[in-house]
């Protein structure tokens, strides 16, 4: 049977790996998703393609007209217009593909689109272990680090729109480390997950280790060189956290990513540099994991169409 959502909303997670999307009815509830494989080497034109056939694939599932597609994105995007301005080689060609056009050809709906990690941001903000809060900031621990600062429900995106580059913080637990923006000595250099991994090995660890998921196993299992590793990332990006926290001030902080899941030794060393290097009045600003996981990015993207009145 064909679920009727009057006021549906289509949201789209897209990143180098995977399309995933979702579509919401009229009372921001989630009724289907599904993704496809990103065609990342094969260009721009390839993964708009893609983008499309899911937005074809969840519009099949509802008879009401679809407000709108919203987009969080891979890549420097400009709110605005919903163009990428700029972006890494991780897809083909992405940089300047102008998402609002290219989409509204494929699938004759509005666009609206954010960077991924600013939709995250949203999401967790308006309606996970954010809500209720009138200031937020997002750490996000994964692959790469990245974050988002909202206040009373507006995602500050930056004249550059490039706000929330919160891994290129410089560490100096990661003096002289080579980045992936290309510069040294920034936080996601020490406390990424890749980053763990790497210091493991420098730090004379098994090279039969090959991923940061192993490294925290054998941190658990008590090997010195990953607790050290493990520490260090993690002690490194509380640092960076407490700086942000003492120029933002921000009433909550959620600590989103695939390392928020590394356990007790990761969060309490975290901690351990967070209060290293935050001021005295903001010292108490509660951490707190995120709540939506993955699914941050679907609500924070649907929310680009969700009045100022279906936010609160």
């Amino acid at each position: 049977m064909v679920a009727t959502h009057p006021g549906a909303v289509i949201a789209l997670d897209v990143g180098g790996t995977k399309i995933a999307g979702a579509l919401f009815d009229a009372h921001r509830q989630i009724i289907a998703s599904t993704q496809v494989r990103t065609p990342a080497s094969e260009g721009a034109p390839a993964v708009l393609d893609a983008m499309a056939s899911v937005v074809e694939e969840l519009r099949a599932r509802t008879s009401e007209a679809i407000a709108g597609l919203g987009l969080g994105i891979a890549g420097v995007i400009d709110p605005v217009n919903a163009k990428v301005s700029s972006a890494t080689d991780t897809i083909a060609g992405w940089a300047g593909t102008d998402l609002r056009a290219e989409l509204l050809l494929r699938t004759s709906l509005e666009v609206r689109a954010v960077n991924d990690v600013h939709a995250h941001g949203l999401g967790e903000a308006l309606c996970g272990a954010g809500r209720g809060a009138q200031e937020v900031l997002l750490f996000a621990v994964g692959t790469g680090i990245g974050g988002a600062h909202l206040v009373r429900g507006e995602l500050l995106t930056g004249v550059h729109h490039v706000a929330g580059h919160v891994g290129h913080i410089d560490s100096i637990h990661a003096a002289g480390l080579p980045c992936s923006c290309g510069q040294t000595g920034h936080v996601e250099a020490i406390a990424s997950g890749p980053a763990i991994h790497r210091h493991y090995l420098r730090l004379g660890g098994d090279t039969r280790v090959n991923d940061t998921k192993a490294v925290s196993a054998l941190a658990l299992a008590g090997d010195p060189l990953a607790i050290q590793a493990l520490a260090t990332g993690a002690r490194a990006a509380g640092r960076a956290i407490a700086s942000l926290a003492n120029v933002l001030d921000p009433e909550v902080i959620i600590v989103s990513g695939g390392m928020s899941g590394a356990g007790d030794l990761w969060w309490d060393s975290l901690r351990q540099g967070f209060s290293e290097s935050v001021i005295g009045p903001v010292a108490k600003t509660e951490l707190v994991v995120a709540e939506l996981g993955n699914e941050a990015a679907f609500y924070g993207a649907a929310s680009l169409y969700w009045s100022s009145k279906e936010k609160e």
